[in-house]
C-alpha cells in the first residue's frame, strides 16, 4: 500500500477526496491537513461531512494535521484539494522534497512541465514527470487535472477528434458544489440564474488545447482548434451540464457511432467506470439527477446529438471532474510506475 494524504480535507473536494480514499486497494490514507482552526482536531469533530455517502467511520480518529511540508514526511503521495491561492508553494515544497502531488488546483496546470491529465485522452503526457525529475530536479512530482467543466468537455470531444475538429463553442450550466460550500449564498442561487463565474471560462479555452494537444516525449503542441465558452451557475446541487457545437468531419450518424463504440485505451484501474463516455438516445438526456452518478460518477454522459453538430454532455463535477479525476490520474500514475 502506499501511504497518501489529502490536503484540505475538510472543504467540499477534500471531503470527495475521503471518501474515495478510505477503502482504497492502492492508496493508504494516513495524513489528513487542513487550516489552523482544525489542527489536533479528531477528524470527525473538524470536518462538517455534507456528502451523501456514510461518514468514513475508519477516519473519525485520525487527527488533523497542519498543511505544511514538515507534517507530509511520512507519505509518498498527497492529493491537493487546496484553493489555488495556497496550493503554489505548498505543491512545489512536496515536489523537491519528493513527495508526488496530484493536484485538483489551478496553480500549475499550465506550466511546459506539468501534466494536465484526463487518462483516457492524453496518459502519455505523465511523461513530462520524467522532465520534472531529470531538469527541474524534483524528487517528486505535480500532476494536475483539469477544471471540472474542461474534463467533461474534453472526455465528450475524444471519440470525435479523429474528425479533425476545427472549432468548439460550449455554453455551460454549472452546479452550485463547484463554488464550495459556501460559495454561493442561498438567495442568490434560488430562483436564479448568474451568467459568470470567475476564471471559469478562460481555464476551459486553455486548458482543452493542451490535453488534446500533442506530446513529443519533451513538449506539448496545443490542439489546433478553439475553444469559445460561455459559464453559468445554476440551481442545481451537483452534475456540470453543458451544450457544445463542433465544427468538424463527423455527420450525426458518426457522432453518435463515435460516442456509443468509444473506449478507454486501458482497463482495470479501480476508480475507472465501465463507460467513460455514454451516449444516450433519448431526447432528454443527459440530466443531472438522472445521470450524475453513473459509473460511481465518474462517467460523463452525452446525448441530443444533432445536426450542427450540436450535443449536450454532463458529469458530476466533485467527483469526474475534481478529485475522481486526481485519483484516476494517481492510479494511472502507479500503473505507470512512477509511484
Amino acid at each position: 500500500m502506499i501511504s497518501v494524504g489529502v490536503l484540505g480535507a475538510t472543504g467540499a473536494v477534500g471531503q470527495r477526496f475521503v471518501q474515495l480514499l478510505s477503502d482504497h486497494p492502492y492508496f493508504d490514507l494516513t495524513t489528513l491537513t487542513a487550516s489552523k482552526r482544525s489542527v489536533g482536531k479528531r477528524y470527525a469533530e473538524a470536518v462538517n461531512w455534507r456528502l451523501d455517502s456514510p461518514f468514513p467511520a475508519s477516519l473519525a480518529d485520525q487527527r488533523v494535521v497542519d498543511t505544511d511540508i514538515s507534517a507530509l514526511k511520512d507519505v509518498e503521495l498527497v492529493f491537493s484539494a487546496l484553493p489555488a491561492e495556497l496550493a503554489g508553494s505548498i505543491e512545489l515544497a512536496c515536489a523537491k522534497a519528493g513527495v508526488g502531488v496530484c493536484s485538483n488546483a489551478s496553480t500549475h496546470r499550465m506550466f511546459d512541465h506539468v501534466p494536465l491529465v484526463v487518462p483516457e485522452i492524453n496518459g502519455d503526457h505523465l511523461g513530462l514527470v520524467d522532465l520534472q525529475r531529470d531538469e527541474d530536479g524534483y524528487d517528486g512530482f505535480i500532476v494536475t487535472n483539469p477544471n471540472c467543466s474542461t474534463i467533461m468537455l474534453t472526455l465528450s470531444l475524444h471519440p470525435l477528434q479523429q474528425y479533425h475538429i476545427r472549432d468548439v463553442k460550449v455554453s455551460t450550466m454549472q452546479a452550485i458544489s463547484g463554488a464550495g460550500f459556501e460559495g454561493v449564498p442561498g438567495m442568490g442561487i434560488l430562483d436564479n440564474m448568474i451568467p459568470y463565474i470567475g476564471s471559469e471560462e478562460e481555464k476551459m479555452e486553455r486548458e482543452t488545447g493542451k490535453i488534446m494537444g500533442e506530446f513529443d516525449g519533451s513538449t506539448i503542441t496545443p490542439a489546433p482548434f478553439a475553444v469559445s465558452a460561455s459559464c453559468h451557475r445554476v440551481p442545481v446541487i451537483d452534475g456540470h451540464t453543458m451544450a457544445v457545437w463542433v465544427e468538424c468531419d463527423a455527420s450525426v450518424d458518426m457522432a453518435k457511432k463515435a460516442f456509443m463504440s468509444y473506449k478507454a485505451p486501458f482497463s482495470g484501474l479501480p476508480t475507472q467506470p465501465d463507460d467513460s463516455v455514454l451516449y444516450h438516445s433519448e431526447p432528454d438526456r443527459p440530466q443531472p439527477r438522472l445521470d450524475r452518478m453513473r459509473g460511481g460518477g465518474m462517467t460523463v454522459s452525452v446525448g441530443r446529438v444533432r445536426e450542427g453538430l450540436r450535443y449536450v454532455t454532463m458529469g458530476h463535477n466533485t467527483i469526474r471532474g475534481a478529485a475522481g479525476g486526481s485519483v484516476l490520474n494517481a492510479e494511472l500514475l502507479k500503473e505507470k510506475r512512477y509511484l
